[in-house]
């Protein structure tokens, strides 16, 4: 077996068995995957299950990593004429207190442009995620080419 299989294999069990959080925070990150459209794509997203689990509501403002040159939440607008465009959303997304934030195909995401490097099947992306009240959490979130759009893994 080789070492990136290993890692994928780790972090997928980390990542089924539970939540990834910062110690001494209240946020907690649970389901991430990452994928890109083809090997040879110049972008890719992250999708994941952002949980707050404070009494206070937090912003998502910011999100940092190596793999690519640029790294912005965005979502998917209606431009007015029927089509779906996505947008950078420059105020990050809210959490609310005592619930959750779904980053999803199709709806608010990590967009990563201009890839660095060739993101491939089982590979880890390393991603800090900027909140307003929590401060950074680093995660990191393995690629998934295989899972199916709307198919979340659940923890028990």
């Amino acid at each position: 077996m080789s070492l990136k299989s290993v890692l994928f294999a780790a972090v997928a069990a980390v990542s089924l068995a539970g939540a990834a959080s910062a110690e001494g925070t209240k946020i907690m990150v649970q389901d991430q995957y990452a994928r890109v459209s083809t090997k040879m794509a110049s972008s890719g997203a992250a999708f994941m299950n952002i949980m707050n689990m404070s009494s206070e509501a937090d912003q998502l403002l910011a999100v940092r990593s190596d793999v690519a040159k640029r790294v912005e939440l965005h979502t998917h607008m209606e431009s007015g004429d029927g089509v779906m465009k996505m947008m950078h959303v420059e105020d990050g997304f809210a959490i609310p207190a005592e619930g959750s934030h779904m980053l999803q195909r199709g709806g608010d995401h990590v967009m990563f442009m201009g890839l660095t490097e060739t993101l491939e099947h089982g590979d880890v992306v390393p991603l800090t995620l900027v909140f307003k009240n929590a401060g950074e959490i680093n995660i990191e979130i393995p690629v998934d080419l295989e899972r199916k759009p709307g198919h979340m893994k659940h923890s028990n």
